[in-house]
């Protein structure tokens, strides 16, 4: 879900249930982001990022004659998100595909898995971007495997990447990351007849 918004003025860009995990301010929390890109498999793609007054920008060229992918992703955490729904992203992009990645314990032959949800961005429009818990995929170095289940209790780290089979530049903004819970919709009342 894709929510048209204003840039980051901090105090207002979070619903008031939202659990912040980082708005990239000097006083927030330090994730300890780092960047992996393509060239760890042979890949020619480049990215960077810096913190700036409008959050953390993540920018590089892409380069599919190789893996095609940059990435920044956080140290390892502990993090317990049960009862949440999923995270909220608040960015700036560049019209191109996105995916955020999370990690927890979980293996598959023995090999760390990881979860991924892709997202779409405006070109150079500040929005909100919802990704429910439900819509990740697990995979393996890219490939996607039917198990095992996600699981929002055991989040050992986070991430966001470009994999979008395009060359090119990007460029992505992003001013605070959040875990939301959805509204628990009314329950229906059916008239009693007398």
């Amino acid at each position: 879900m894709t929510v048209a918004d204003s840039p980051p003025d901090a105090s207002d860009s979070h619903a008031e249930d939202d659990f912040l995990l980082t708005d990239f301010s000097p006083g927030g929390a330090d994730l300890g982001w780092y960047v992996l890109n393509d060239n760890v498999m042979g890949g020619r793609s480049q990215g960077e990022f810096r913190m700036g007054a409008q959050g953390l920008e993540f920018t590089g060229r892409t380069n599919t004659n190789g893996g095609g992918f940059s990435s920044i992703r956080t140290q390892p955490m502990r993090l317990d998100l049960s009862g949440r729904t999923g995270i909220r992203l608040h960015i700036r992009g560049d019209g191109r595909r996105y995916t955020w990645r999370l990690e927890t314990a979980a293996r598959w032959r023995g090999r760390r898995v990881s979860y991924w949800a892709e997202f779409a961005t405006l070109d150079g429009e500040w929005h909100t971007v919802d990704i429910p818990f439900q819509g990740f995929v697990p995979r393996f170095r890219g490939y996607q495997l039917d198990g095992p289940p996600f699981d929002p209790g055991q989040i050992t780290g986070m991430g966001l990447m470009i994999y979008d089979r395009q060359d090119g530049p990007f460029k992505l903004h992003l001013a605070s990351v959040s875990a939301y819970t959805a509204e628990a919709p009314a329950p229906e009342v059916s008239p009693t007849s007398s």
